[in-house]
């Protein structure tokens, strides 16, 4: 089976950078494995749409149960070149969540993708936050101071739209301590946003893996108390996901051809009833998302998020959007809101 690539040449230049960015955090994460864990690599699973007519991704999915509780590196591209009926001509992306087991080292996000129109328009996508269970002063300036270095003209509206869209209201608190994001951003130059998000791309990997690795050489004594932390943030980043994540949502609603890919950012486990006492703080419908969530979980205290929990909750979150479709409009935004499920139809 092959996936047939994009034919413009911004998409060919955008999933060029996408494709070296993975394989430069992969390279490093491996690399980290060997040294202070079981050496086991990153393994990289492809999916195709609709059998490689339009694209499909690679993700590689980390196996050293060691150092990581979860963790994935994914790259797509989704081209509409043969169908006329699409406003979209292609969407290319990487997206990556690192969940360390280690409760003192935190878990990182970075996107990066280019979505481009027929009409010869298109638009940058460019996300990096830290999410640590256990706060660290340290990592957290210096990523930022990182993140700042590699973008500074764009960085206080990155840090601004990047504190709205990971803010919680019903929790009264941010996922994750430092946030880079940019939406449906352009300066009208292809080629320096090209050059800026590879700058963002690289600082974040290079950065979060300098964090990780010393992390994990010197906070070797975590307590049973660290890791209850641990799961109780899995939980929050559970929750912040499914509810008010756009992308997330939006890729579950353009097809089901990678759900399991799309949810491979969900932690291990999560604490079932911390999910519970969230219900009543929720909305309508949004109430009856989260208990139809916590349904697809076992009915244990500690849950485990395999892949056959992640199908049921794709299916779920997919069928409540469907049944309600201004829902949406309760999620998470920047200062604009692409129109990311109309650009496929």
């Amino acid at each position: 089976m092959k996936r047939i690539r994009a034919k413009s040449p911004r998409a060919e230049q955008a999933y060029t950078l996408v494709c070296d960015l993975q394989q430069r955090f992969v390279t490093k994460l491996n690399a980290i494995s060997k040294k202070f864990g079981n050496g086991k690599p990153y393994e990289p699973t492809e999916w195709f749409r609709d059998q490689g007519k339009y694209g499909g991704g690679v993700r590689f999915m980390a196996t050293d149960e060691t150092l990581f509780n979860r963790a994935s590196v994914n790259t797509s591209q989704v081209q509409y070149d043969e169908d006329a009926s699409k406003q979209l001509a292609s969407a290319s992306a990487i997206s990556t969540i690192i969940h360390p087991k280690n409760p003192l080292a935190p878990s990182v996000h970075i996107h990066i993708s280019w979505t481009e129109m027929k009409n010869g328009s298109g638009y940058w996508r460019v996300m990096a936050d830290l999410n640590p269970a256990i706060e660290n002063a340290d990592d957290k300036e210096l990523f930022a101071g990182k993140l700042k270095q590699s973008a500074p003209q764009q960085y206080a509206e990155a840090a601004a739209q990047g504190d709205r869209y990971f803010n919680i209201p019903v929790l009264g608190r941010h996922r994750g301590v430092t946030h880079f994001y940019l939406e449906n951003y352009t300066s009208g130059n292809f080629d320096t946003d090209l050059a800026m998000a590879r700058s963002v791309g690289e600082a974040a990997i290079d950065t979060y893996c300098d964090i990780l690795a010393a992390a994990i050489e010197k906070r070797t004594t975590p307590t049973e108390a660290d890791y209850k932390k641990q799961l109780d943030y899995h939980t929050l980043y559970f929750f912040q996901v499914l509810t008010l994540d756009r992308g997330t949502t939006s890729g579950l609603l353009v097809h089901n051809q990678n759900d399991v890919g799309i949810l491979a950012s969900l932690p291990s486990h999560v604490n079932r009833a911390l999910l519970a006492s969230w219900v009543a703080k929720m909305p309508q419908p949004q109430d009856q998302l989260l208990k139809k969530m916590i349904a697809c979980l076992e009915n244990e205290y500690v849950c485990a998020v395999g892949d056959a929990t992640k199908q049921a909750l794709a299916d779920c979150l997919r069928a409540h959007y469907q049944a309600n479709p201004a829902a949406i409009d309760m999620q998470a935004s920047g200062n604009t809101v692409p129109p990311t499920v109309n650009n496929h139809r």
